[in-house]
Protein backbone atom coordinates (compact mmCIF):
# COMPACT_ATOMS: atom_id res chain seq x y z
CA UNK A 1 0.00 0.00 0.00
CA UNK A 2 1.46 3.38 -0.96
CA UNK A 3 1.94 6.20 1.53
CA UNK A 4 -0.89 8.10 -0.16
CA UNK A 5 -3.36 5.21 0.01
CA UNK A 6 -6.18 5.52 2.50
CA UNK A 7 -6.64 2.86 5.14
CA UNK A 8 -10.26 2.21 6.10
CA UNK A 9 -10.88 1.24 9.72
CA UNK A 10 -13.83 0.10 11.79
CA UNK A 11 -15.78 2.77 13.70
CA UNK A 12 -16.19 1.76 17.34
CA UNK A 13 -19.36 2.35 19.39
CA UNK A 14 -17.46 4.98 21.42
CA UNK A 15 -16.47 6.83 18.25
CA UNK A 16 -20.06 6.64 17.00
CA UNK A 17 -21.27 8.42 20.15
CA UNK A 18 -18.55 11.08 19.86
CA UNK A 19 -19.26 11.70 16.17
CA UNK A 20 -22.97 12.09 16.86
CA UNK A 21 -22.27 14.58 19.66
CA UNK A 22 -19.89 16.51 17.40
CA UNK A 23 -22.37 16.73 14.52
CA UNK A 24 -25.21 17.80 16.84
CA UNK A 25 -23.02 20.50 18.37
CA UNK A 26 -21.49 21.69 15.09
CA UNK A 27 -24.84 22.00 13.31
CA UNK A 28 -26.76 22.97 16.48
CA UNK A 29 -29.35 20.30 15.73
CA UNK A 30 -30.38 17.46 18.06
CA UNK A 31 -32.29 15.90 15.15
CA UNK A 32 -28.99 14.54 13.82
CA UNK A 33 -28.31 10.90 14.62
CA UNK A 34 -25.82 8.28 13.51
CA UNK A 35 -26.10 4.51 13.30
CA UNK A 36 -23.92 1.63 12.14
CA UNK A 37 -24.29 0.42 8.56
CA UNK A 38 -25.33 -3.18 8.08
CA UNK A 39 -22.98 -4.06 5.20
CA UNK A 40 -19.72 -2.42 6.30
CA UNK A 41 -17.88 -1.42 9.47
CA UNK A 42 -15.74 1.41 8.06
CA UNK A 43 -18.58 3.92 7.98
CA UNK A 44 -21.80 4.99 9.70
CA UNK A 45 -25.07 6.46 8.44
CA UNK A 46 -26.09 10.03 9.30
CA UNK A 47 -29.78 10.81 9.70
CA UNK A 48 -31.66 14.08 10.14
CA UNK A 49 -34.98 13.63 11.92
CA UNK A 50 -34.94 9.97 10.85
CA UNK A 51 -34.15 10.64 7.17
CA UNK A 52 -30.87 9.34 5.75
CA UNK A 53 -28.68 12.25 4.63
CA UNK A 54 -25.16 10.89 4.37
CA UNK A 55 -22.30 8.69 5.50
CA UNK A 56 -19.26 9.24 7.71
CA UNK A 57 -16.12 7.26 6.80
CA UNK A 58 -13.17 6.70 9.11
CA UNK A 59 -9.70 7.04 7.59
CA UNK A 60 -6.31 6.40 9.16
CA UNK A 61 -3.22 7.56 7.32
CA UNK A 62 0.30 7.98 8.66
CA UNK A 63 -0.92 7.55 12.24
CA UNK A 64 -3.62 10.23 12.01
CA UNK A 65 -7.35 9.52 12.15
CA UNK A 66 -9.96 11.59 10.34
CA UNK A 67 -13.67 11.26 9.64
CA UNK A 68 -15.11 12.21 6.25
CA UNK A 69 -18.79 13.24 6.09
CA UNK A 70 -20.19 12.58 2.61
CA UNK A 71 -23.63 13.94 1.67
CA UNK A 72 -25.06 13.61 -1.82
CA UNK A 73 -27.68 16.15 -2.92
CA UNK A 74 -29.90 15.12 -5.81
CA UNK A 75 -30.89 17.78 -8.31
CA UNK A 76 -34.55 16.81 -7.86
CA UNK A 77 -34.28 17.77 -4.18
CA UNK A 78 -33.14 21.33 -4.91
CA UNK A 79 -35.69 24.15 -4.87
CA UNK A 80 -36.73 25.44 -8.28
Amino acid sequence: MSALAEKKMEISPDELIKIQAYLRSKFDNDGLAVRPRSQTKDSIEVLLNGEFIGVVYKDEDEGETSYDFNMAILDIDLPE
